[in-house]
């Protein structure tokens, strides 16, 4: 009798510990997955949003019908390094000092306070049962060392690349010593897609997405155009005949009004200029090339978007699709992005997935540091106290805080921009200021910070700056641009003669 009541006993423990790990699998398989899609140097002109000189994307627009476009959307650098590190961490640059280019494995460390011990965006994920998976470019070069679960790493630089550069020799009128070199090009290469490092991103993902998994997962896949040099194959620039190509607005006078630091950050010759395009009848062909890497990004988006829909795994995932800064074609004065002016500083933000609106608009300013808090909350895990943004459900949802929202942009230590209520204002390190209002100047032609009229805005907007701004972090470095050597040098006490100014935006 009682070896019978023991075994009893130990069946219903037995069947209690299976019925728990039952539930416990229940739950984490219930948990949505995410479709994290990073795409390089992307800027407004998709036909979700802008629609410039009739770019063909019908897959962005697929994306768009799906859930939420954030037509007004600002990063929280214009650059890829600190734009990147600021999503990851879910910290403003201001508050990292991670103010230019970061290897991926010394984001996080000892000597770094606000970063010490930081969970990145996919840890938290993996954190939380999560299995987690990445590819291409997500981090400024791909990932810190064992972030994944599954790594399928970076093709190294932004090729492929011809044999004979096109047209640009990558240093303008740059001084060699004194500027970087870029890889600034254009032009049809390579013969076909599967020959693009993309193509196979995209298939590494495909791949994955056809698979069968135990708990909810998390993939980032990150595209490495549309960042220069501007090559995909002939078919996509065919959508472009030149003679219907569009250029951006532009005024020969336009930086007149411009205060010495912001100079300073637009100093890029080695960029091709404006007037060179005109000049040399190259201006439309850049934007061609543009344009055509937009068309077959939106290619590979729809083989993605795809695979998905084919999967079982469409209706419990959420996707996010964001760029790390806008680009510059032409306005004020070049073509980069570089700037705490709107057309660097705006980019693509979308999300899509369960309890998400579908064809939805917003046109109010949201930050990209929003993004990890907004994951978290899509997914159903716990808020990170660490985050500086905010979720974005809400307004997704219900339209709250539209009156109230703001976006922040810097670029290099104390220099700040803030977007809020159409208006635009810039603060310099040495506190010389721009201002726009775009109800009536939406390119921003007319420095209007001096303008007594403007000038109760201007007060209200000082209220956003941050109040903290951390010396450049030791181990983050932008040498393409002499003025971001010598503000580090500078502030941190280093000696600037030391620096060499090299290499390119990679």
């Amino acid at each position: 009798m009682e070896r019978n009541l023991v075994i009893f006993a130990l069946v219903a423990v037995l069947f209690s510990c299976k019925q728990e790990k039952t539930i416990e699998q229940t739950e984490a398989v219930s948990k949505p997955n995410v479709l994290f899609i990073a795409v390089d140097d992307l800027n407004n002109m998709i036909s979700p949003i802008d629609n410039f000189s009739n770019v063909k994307t019908p897959n962005f627009d697929r994306l768009a019908s799906m859930g939420v476009t954030f037509t007004n959307a600002h990063v929280q650098a214009p650059l890829c390094g600190p734009s990147r590190a600021s999503i990851m961490t879910g910290l403003r640059p201001s508050t990292t000092g991670i103010y230019g280019m970061t290897p991926d494995n010394k984001i996080r460390r000892p000597d770094n306070p606000a970063t010490k011990d930081i969970t990145f965006l996919p840890e938290n994920f993996k954190n939380n049962g999560y299995h987690t998976m990445g590819i291409g470019k997500l981090f400024h070069i791909h990932a810190p060392d064992s972030l994944f679960d599954e790594s399928g790493g970076r093709v190294k630089g932004f090729g492929p690349y011809p044999k004979k550069r096109f047209v640009w020799d990558g240093f303008g009128k740059g001084i060699r010593g004194t500027h970087g070199r870029t890889s600034t090009d254009w032009g049809a290469f390579p013969e076909n897609d599967t020959l693009m490092p993309d193509h196979q991103s995209v298939n590494w993902a495909i791949e994955r997405l056809q698979r069968d998994y135990d708990k909810p997962f998390f993939m980032g896949l990150g595209f490495l155009r549309v960042h220069v040099p501007l090559y995909v194959p002939q078919k996509w620039f065919d959508l472009y005949p030149l003679e219907d190509i569009e250029t951006p607005p532009y005024k020969s006078d336009d930086l007149n009004d411009i205060p010495p630091v912001g100079m300073k950050i637009n100093d890029l010759p080695m960029m091709p200029s404006t007037e060179w395009a005109k000049e040399t009848g190259e201006w439309k062909k850049i934007v061609q090339a543009y344009l055509a890497c937009i068309s077959y990004v939106d290619y590979e988006l729809g083989r993605v978007l795809d695979a998905l829909e084919q999967s079982e795994y469409a209706e419990n995932t959420v996707i996010v699709l964001w760029s790390d800064h806008g680009y510059r074609l032409g306005e004020k004065g070049t073509f980069a992005k570089h700037a705490l002016w709107e057309t660097a500083t705006k980019a693509p933000l979308m999300f899509a997935g369960p309890n998400l609106p579908k064809g939805k608009k917003i046109d109010a300013p949201v930050e990209m540091l929003s993004i990890y808090p907004t994951l978290l909350e899509l997914s159903g895990l716990p808020a990170y106290t660490r985050n500086e943004g905010n979720s974005l459900v809400a307004m997704m949802q219900n339209d709250e805080g539209l009156n109230e929202a703001k976006a922040l942009t810097t670029f290099g230590m104390n220099n700040h921009a803030i977007k809020k209520d159409g208006f635009r204002y810039i603060q310099y390190e040495d506190g010389k200021e721009e201002f726009y209002d775009h109800s009536i100047d939406p390119n921003e032609w007319n420095n209007e910070a001096d303008k007594p009229k403007y000038a109760y805005k201007i007060e209200e907007l000082k209220m956003y700056l941050p109040k903290e701004n951390s010396k450049w972090d030791t181990a983050s470095n932008y040498t393409f641009q002499p003025y971001f050597v010598e503000q580090k040098a500078r502030t941190n006490g280093e000696d600037v003669k030391a620096i060499k100014v090299i290499g390119a935006d990679r």
